[in-house]
């Protein structure tokens, strides 16, 4: 297995950043890579990605969420394998500090190369620059949702 830990500051309140993370399906707007990303029931999501020219599906299922604080998954079928959890703290008034932590295990060589060069490193510190330009940009999240899953 490897790892990412990555984090941003973003200027948005800190239930504006959590309410927009749960958005599932509009990652496409700021992820590199994930092209689609439908959200089957509360606790699980499907996932198309090609990244680098390799196209992957996979679901993964919500394991813990907690309104303003966790969101936590782990894949359940298909063809990836990670985990990971993003959590949210807040600054003051106005200022979030965004967490991500990832396991993953690369499987192919090219994957396997890829990691050792940093770039799933690379990739998540992209994904949340991005993030943080389309949250601060809006002022808002494009939805929310507030329940608990323990």
């Amino acid at each position: 297995m490897s790892q990412v830990e990555e984090s941003i500051e973003v200027g948005v309140p800190v239930h504006t950043a959590y309410n927009q993370w749960t958005q599932f399906e509009s990652f496409p707007e700021f992820m590199d890579g994930v092209d689609r990303i439908e959200q089957r029931t509360e606790t699980l999501t499907h996932w198309v990605t090609s990244v680098n020219g390799v196209h992957k599906e996979f679901d993964a299922e919500i394991t813990e969420q907690i309104p303003d604080e966790r969101v936590a998954w782990t894949t359940t079928a298909g063809e990836a394998r990670q985990g990971g959890a993003v959590t949210f703290h807040r600054l003051d008034d106005s200022h979030t500090k965004v967490m991500l932590q990832m396991d993953f295990h690369p499987d192919t060589v090219t994957e396997k190369l890829g990691d050792k060069l940093g770039f799933v490193k690379r990739q998540a510190k992209g994904d949340l620059q991005r993030f943080k330009k389309f949250i601060e940009e809006r002022g808002q999240a494009t939805g929310e949702w507030r329940g608990a899953i323990t």
